[in-house]
């Protein structure tokens, strides 16, 4: 509840502080007017004012982002993503094991349908050189071609 009416607030401020700004004159000037001593503001005095309001709405614009940003951190909790994850569940051995292969099922009745598609079974690799990189050890190198002279 309070987290969306303060963000309803920094909208808010956030629309006053831009309308603000894009009053102001590049030149140092206010409202793009030069104003004259008769007016009812002068230009220094109109500058003075818009100056003054964007210091305020810049104040508050910052005040409010960082009670929203400590109001949600403290609504979410303290757990981070690593948190949540149980690196004490795994068990290292079970990293290196080669996979299940599947029993193939026997088809019921064949049908005119395809086959679903199936994808190779991926290859396990060890870094720490425990165990032959699979098929390195099983390829032997082709024998030579006979030339004929």
């Amino acid at each position: 509840m309070l987290l969306g009416i303060l963000l309803t607030v920094h909208v808010i401020v956030c629309i006053a502080l831009i309308a603000v700004v894009l009053l102001q004159r590049s030149e140092g000037g206010a409202l793009g007017m030069g104003g004259g001593a008769t007016g009812f503001m002068t230009a220094r005095g109109a500058g003075d004012l818009l100056t003054r309001t964007t210091w305020i709405l810049g104040t508050i614009f910052f005040v409010l982002s960082l009670a929203l940003t400590l109001l949600a951190g403290q609504e979410r909790g303290a757990a981070s993503v690593v948190d949540r994850i149980k690196v004490q569940g795994i068990d290292p051995n079970s990293l290196n094991q080669p996979p299940l292969q599947p029993q193939p099922a026997a088809p019921a009745v064949p049908s005119d349908a395809p086959a679903p598609l199936t994808a190779p079974t991926p290859q396990v690799r060890s870094p720490f050189g425990d165990a032959p990189a699979s098929g390195a050890a099983t390829q032997q190198p082709a024998p030579a071609a006979p030339s004929n002279p």
